[in-house]
């Protein structure tokens, strides 16, 4: 049976803010700042009970070997040898953002009956343009069924960051759909990530139908404001479409295109006047888990943040008090995700597809989480300040840490 399955990226034992992603506000702004890898990565443990709760089927992707020797041999040195940035760069535990991983198209929207699966390659970003290579690596153990199609990169230069910029509308998860791809014109005062070229590669690697496929340019003022991605400003769910109202550059011709393809669709978009974009990017209100669990009331998990911003918080409020889609709320605690720029659904890839077709070991329930909490706890270093990354003591632990899981979880073949 088709559902969808979150899957969450665990934040790795090398989690820190270095302050590597311009444009990423929060990043920049607590660049510096002692992060706690043990607590963030509970967080993330406890965000994900929170989704069994719900009733939903969750998944897990894995922290990326770290410090990546692999890229600094590639440079012709090694982490005690490298410049300091590029030491910074290869310890970096971005990869925890999941929504980043790949763009998911649903077996139902492709015309081979495959779920696709396409690992971004993340180039714009130095300390995530080495991502790739790991993940690619587990996608191709999680979704090695049949059902599945897993591509490689789209080639450089054309920027390509994933689900972050990818939405779909379908009547169910199950349903074909419309798929909606987000990009971003160069020229402004932070980088564009996701170029039009890349999305409309990714569309014809999954085959789907281009009356059914958007290619919708993100609001300039947006990218300006801190939006890097589009996920911090819209975000999609069964027939929802939840966005503020300066999310995309041409909204009314996106619209009528999209009532035109799906008529079903609901609109929900937050009014400027209500909710601004600077009040959006910093409580992360769009940055959310919209979701469907068994019970059909679609819900949105939201950061703490949120429930802190009076504005976010009174227009959440009088929303679901009233006859929209959006029928509850509930908050979780991931403030070191925060702390870097990311909220709950930079946290997630959303895949939709019959679990029993996916590799067992990526699957969580209680018990596992059980499992991996333990693990957390015991090896996972409690904090790392900005100067502790010269420290050979902390690079030991760390890669001990990641072993010590992969071994918990039978997953062996990721230690290469």
């Amino acid at each position: 049976m088709i559902r969808e399955i979150n899957f969450d990226g665990l934040v790795g034992p090398s989690h820190n803010y270095a302050g590597l992603s311009p444009g990423n506000l929060a990043a920049t702004r607590n660049a510096g700042h002692v992060a706690h890898p043990r607590a963030a990565a509970l967080q993330g443990i406890a965000k994900m009970r929170a989704n069994l709760a719900l009733g939903l089927t969750q998944g897990i992707l894995l922290p990326h070997p770290r410090p990546d020797h692999r890229w600094l041999a590639a440079l012709a040195t090694d982490y005690a040898h490298a410049a300091p940035h590029l030491r910074a760069r290869a310890l970096s535990a971005s990869a925890m953002w999941a929504a980043n991983a790949a763009t998911v198209s649903p077996a139902a929207d492709s015309d081979d009956a495959r779920c696709h699966l396409t690992v971004a390659n993340l180039v714009t970003m130095p300390h995530r343009s080495h991502e790739w290579p790991e993940t690619l690596a587990q996608l191709r153990l999680a979704f090695a069924h049949p059902a599945f199609a897993v591509h490689g990169p789209v080639p450089a230069p054309f920027g390509d960051e994933g689900a972050a910029n990818h939405m779909r509308i379908a009547a169910d998860h199950a349903a074909p759909g419309v798929e909606i791809f987000v990009y971003g014109e160069p020229g402004g005062p932070f980088p564009a990530r996701q170029h039009r070229e890349a999305s409309e590669a990714i569309a014809r690697l999954h085959r789907l139908d281009p009356a059914r496929t958007f290619f919708v340019e993100q609001s300039p003022a947006a990218i300006a404001a801190g939006a890097f991605h589009n996920d911090v400003v819209a975000v999609a769910n069964e027939r929802t479409l939840f966005a503020h109202e300066e999310a995309f550059a041409d909204k009314a011709t996106f619209y009528a295109g999209l009532r035109a393809a799906i008529p079903e669709v609901e609109i929900v978009e937050v009014p400027a006047d209500r909710v601004s974009l600077a009040d959006a990017i910093q409580s992360y209100l769009f940055n959310a888990q919209l979701v469907t669990p068994p019970s059909g009331e679609q819900t949105l998990i939201v950061p703490g943040e949120a429930r802190d911003n009076p504005r976010v918080w009174g227009w959440l409020q009088e929303h679901v008090a009233g006859n929209g889609p959006i029928r509850a709320i509930e908050v979780v605690d991931v403030r070191e995700s925060m702390a870097n720029g990311g909220g709950p659904a930079c946290l997630r890839l959303r895949v939709a597809a019959d679990p029993a077709t996916v590799d067992p070991r990526f699957l969580v329930d209680s018990a596992k989480l059980d499992r991996i909490a333990a693990v957390i706890e015991a090896h996972w270093p409690e904090k790392i300040a900005a100067d502790a990354i010269d420290d050979p003591t902390l690079i030991a632990r760390i890669e001990a840490a990641r072993g010590v899981l992969l071994d918990e979880l039978d997953l062996g073949e990721l230690a290469g």
